[in-house]
Order: structure tokens, then C-alpha cells, then sequence
């Protein structure tokens, strides 16, 4: 706002309602929606201020739960707050949702940052800590991940492992390449004691697994284990029957039976088509195959788990 004044800038005109307030001295037009495009004013008001927590998850890409995502200020009332506070998506006057907010650090050395529309904290940063994304300061994919154990439940935490550390090369399309490898997270992790939330990951890093390609992957494959069912390996392969691999979302060798989750992409003709054929390979190599889609997951463990019982019992196994 400082800088509009000093280049002539009309009052009149930064008080349009074409304008949004997201804090104080700050001006952005109402057409703003992505996170960066509204942190950025914010980090350049500070020198050293820095992404952190979910606003620097989001900026990386990685899939955080509906009710973390950043959500544009629509102009309503939006305090500023700052550590500690109880994020997360219950309801009452003690939680809030972080969604809401531009997480925003700096250095421990420093002051809070308190302005309206931002959830300060203040973190020690070692090197190798930050990382610079289209000229913003956030912090790296390996510290963000450990930061996000202060506010994410445990599932949603193995979640954002699995997608960090993902990686694979099929028979098909290119390969896909981890954003850090899982031994490098394994070392950093080792490393970060000290940082707020570190115990959590520690639990969370055991439970990730490499080569998984969706959030629902990782969910069903968490409730499965929680069940004490047999292992089930994420990007499974299945040779057919002239011995070509055929690719399975999970699967358990074991008991040569495998789970599919069926997303939205699923349902166009091509995908479909390409799908039956899959499903004819994995069933001509003697595998039995379960479907599990959103419907599924919305009925809960106890009924995925029933469907992927029944599988395996078809193919020998007994609890």
C-alpha cells in the first residue's frame, strides 16, 4: 500500500471494493485465488519471513485433507494467530480451520509474525531447511513434512509420506521419481530433533511405503493393516499368463489377490476399456482382484475390510 502511495495512487482507489484487505498495509484484487499470488505480498513486507507448515505443503503439491487447503479470504473477518493453538477439522471454539490462513515463520530468533489472515510461528532452521519456488521462500519438502506432524492427524501425515517418497518405473509411461527419496527422509527425520512434532513422524515414517500412487491408496492400505490383514504391497506387479507384468494398486502376493481403487478417471471409455483389460490378465494368472471406490471408503473400514476377507478367504487364507 506504502508503494502505491508513493506512486500516486489515489486513497479512494486502495479502499475500492474491487480490493481485498488480506492485512494491514496490503492490497490485492478480489480476482487473487491461489495461495502463492496472497503469500507473496505477505513475504515481501518482511525480510527472513518464510511458507511453513500446510501453506508450504500446498505450494509444494503435496495432498493435504479438504479441510487443511487453502481457502481465498472472501473479505469476512480472518484474525490474526499465532503458536500454540489446536489445528485440525473438529468444530468447537477451540479449534480453527488453518485452511484460513497464510502460515507464515521465522527464524526463532525473531518475533512472531501477527498480522491478519496469518498463523505465525517461529522455527529453527538448519541448513538445507529452505527452498526457494518461483522466487518464494517455503520450507524444503523433508522439514515441511515434519512440520505437518504438529497439525495433521497420523493417517493424513502417512498420506503426505507415501506421496513424497513415491516412486516407480513400469512397463508403461515414464518413471516417477520421488520428491525425496525414502532413506533421505529417513536420515532427516533421524536428525531433526528439537523440531515440534518430530515424535509423530518418527511413528509415520514406519508406516510409509514406497511406489503408492493416491491418497485413497494409502488410506486403504492403512485400514487393512490396522485390521491385521496380511501384507499388501503398494504397485504390485502380476505377470500374466505369457508372463508380461501387469501393475495392481496393492497387492498381496501371498494370496495372490489385489485391490484396484477405482477414482473418477476410471470412468471414461478409454479407461474402462484398458481396465477390462488388465482385469482379464490378473484373473487368467489365477489372482482374484477387489474394486474399491469412494462409496466404499465412505462405508467405512468394517465394510472394506468384509470385501477384502472375502477375497482372501477365496484364495486360502484364514484368520
Amino acid at each position: 500500500m506504502a508503494e502505491a502511495e508513493e506512486l500516486g495512487v489515489a486513497t479512494k482507489r486502495l479502499r475500492a471494493s474491487d480490493l481485498l484487505v488480506p492485512s494491514r498495509g496490503l492490497r490485492l484484487p478480489r480476482r487473487v485465488q491461489t495461495l502463492l499470488e496472497v503469500a507473496r505480498p505477505h513475504l515481501d513486507l518482511q525480510q527472513g519471513d518464510f511458507l511453513s507448515h500446510i501453506s508450504a505443503a500446498e505450494v509444494l503439491g503435496l495432498p493435504l485433507p479438504a479441510w487443511a487447503q487453502f481457502k481465498p479470504d472472501d473479505g469476512g473477518p480472518v484474525t490474526a494467530v499465532v503458536e500454540p493453538i489446536p489445528w485440525g477439522p473438529k468444530s468447537g471454539p477451540h479449534f480453527r480451520e488453518p485452511g484460513r490462513f497464510i502460515h507464515l515463520s521465522r527464524p526463532r530468533n525473531g518475533s512472531l509474525p501477527r498480522r491478519r489472515g496469518v498463523a505465525g510461528h517461529r522455527l529453527t532452521i538448519r541448513d538445507g531447511d529452505l527452498t526457494d519456488l518461483e522466487g518464494a521462500v517455503l520450507t524444503s519438502v523433508a522439514r515441511t513434512w515434519v512440520d505437518l506432524a504438529s497439525m495433521l492427524p497420523l493417517d493424513d501425515l502417512v498420506v503426505v509420506g507415501d506421496a513424497i517418497v513415491s516412486e516407480h518405473e513400469r512397463s508403461f509411461g515414464p518413471p516417477r521419481v520421488p520428491m525425496v527419496s525414502l532413506p533421505e527422509l529417513q536420515l532427516f527425520v533421524e536428525k531433526a530433533n528439537g523440531i515440534h512434532g518430530v515424535r509423530k513422524a518418527r511413528v509415520a515414517l514406519d508406516l510409509l511405503r514406497v511406489g503408492v500412487d493416491s491418497p485413497p491408496e494409502t488410506k486403504l492400505r492403512l485400514m487393512l493393516e490396522d485390521a491385521g490383514m496380511p501384507v499388501f504391497v503398494p504397485n504390485c506387479r502380476v505377470d500374466d499368463a505369457l508372463g508380461r507384468p501387469v501393475w495392481t494398486d496393492l497387492g498381496c502376493p501371498e494370496y495372490r489377490t489385489c485391490l484396484e481403487y477405482e477414482g473418477l478417471h476410471h470412468l471414461s471409455p478409454e479407461q474402462q476399456a484398458l481396465d477390462a483389460y488388465r482385469d482379464q490378465r490378473v484373473s487368467e494368472a489365477g489372482w482374484r482382484q477387489v474394486k474399491i471406490n469412494k462409496v466404499d471408503m465412505k462405508h467405512g473400514r468394517k465394510w472394506v475390510v468384509a470385501r477384502v476377507v472375502q477375497a482372501l478367504r477365496k484364495q486360502g487364507w484364514r484368520p
